[in-house]
């Protein structure tokens, strides 16, 4: 059975899922990571073939990801809002949403150039945060077979948590 990390970009997945590797010895990957191995900034990959490609490549990752067992997955945040990703990740495994304020995130994601995302113009990164999270939060909720809450807490107490409740399932 895999874990699988879904919430908004600056929550923590990435951090998270290798600290839960590092407590549990299983290996992590982090889908956007993969990407970026195998096909190029995640930015180029948006700029030269839009957003259509890029979530294409998303699920070719997962599909390949999910024929394993025993990962840590840390996705990006609009792979679960396709529910073929949805199916696939829960065909072996168990989400956790890392649901984390608008305040948390926008701090987080301060500067961060990285993310075509945020680089739309027109709008603040408050604004973007706030949008964004108001269209996914109740996508992220109803896949999730966990919620945990960030905000204020270290990757290690949210890892600890997470392990915690895995292992009473």
């Amino acid at each position: 059975m895999n874990l699988i990390l879904c919430g908004m970009m600056g929550s923590g997945k990435t951090t998270v899922g290798l600290k839960i590797a590092e407590i549990s010895g299983r290996k992590c990957y982090d889908t956007d990571g993969v990407i970026v191995e195998r096909h190029g900034s995640i930015a180029e990959i948006f700029a030269r073939y839009g957003e259509a490609r890029f979530r294409a490549l998303e699920k070719e990752i997962v599909r390949e990801l999910t024929e394993q067992d025993q990962l840590v997955l840390s996705t990006g945040g609009g792979l679960v809002l396709k529910q073929e990703n949805v199916e696939l990740l829960k065909n072996n495994g168990k989400i956790v949403y890392l649901r984390a304020r608008a305040e948390t995130l926008c701090a987080r994601l301060q500067g961060d150039r990285a993310r075509p995302l945020l680089q739309s113009s027109g709008e603040t990164l408050q604004e973007k945060v706030e949008r964004l999270l108001a269209e996914r939060a109740h996508v992220y909720e109803r896949v999730a077979d966990c919620v945990v809450d960030v905000d204020e807490k270290t990757p290690e107490k949210i890892a600890t948590e997470i392990v915690a409740w895995e292992n009473k399932e």
